[in-house]
């Protein structure tokens, strides 16, 4: 199995910097979600956050799957195909992200599209709070897995 060259890696690497800043710039909002529900205001930015990680989760995907696979989805479920692909072996490559990874960034990306498709005003704190308070140990579970596959 091959490792991705050094130019892909430092790709991925900046994409995980930039998930980690995401995170530490709404730090407070995301321990705030934890006790309290949030106002109009809140809940629109912790849509947006939400939907940014996932957005950073893909772009390392899309990396991956161009530089190493060979191979990215095209059409209108790539979005969906992408995850499957990261969650399976390759000639060129171990998994990408475990079993019980896939199933939690399956709720990001059902998220994602939600949130493309509509408007902030019909966001529910109730359908959202669990994602954005999952979001550090989400975040944390993808960073450690693309560090394994990094190092594979």
């Amino acid at each position: 199995m091959s490792v991705p060259h050094d130019k892909t890696e430092k790709k991925i690497r900046f994409e995980l910097e930039q998930i980690d800043k995401l995170l530490k710039k709404y730090e407070s909002l995301i321990n705030k979600s934890r006790t309290e529900e949030v106002d109009s205001v809140e809940l629109a930015a912790s849509a947006s956050v939400i939907h940014s990680f996932y957005n950073g989760v893909e772009n390392i995907f899309k990396l991956i799957a161009k530089n190493v696979d060979d191979s990215l989805p095209i059409g209108s479920n790539w979005h969906k195909q992408i995850l499957t692909q990261m969650n399976g072996q390759t000639e060129s490559r171990e998994k990408v992200i475990s079993d019980e990874l896939l199933n939690e960034l399956l709720r990001y990306l059902a998220f994602r599209h939600f949130y493309r498709h509509s408007y902030s005003f019909v966001l529910d704190w109730k359908e959202m709070k669990g994602l954005i308070v999952d979001l550090p140990d989400v975040q944390n579970r993808f960073k450690k897995e693309i560090e394994q596959f990094l190092k594979a």
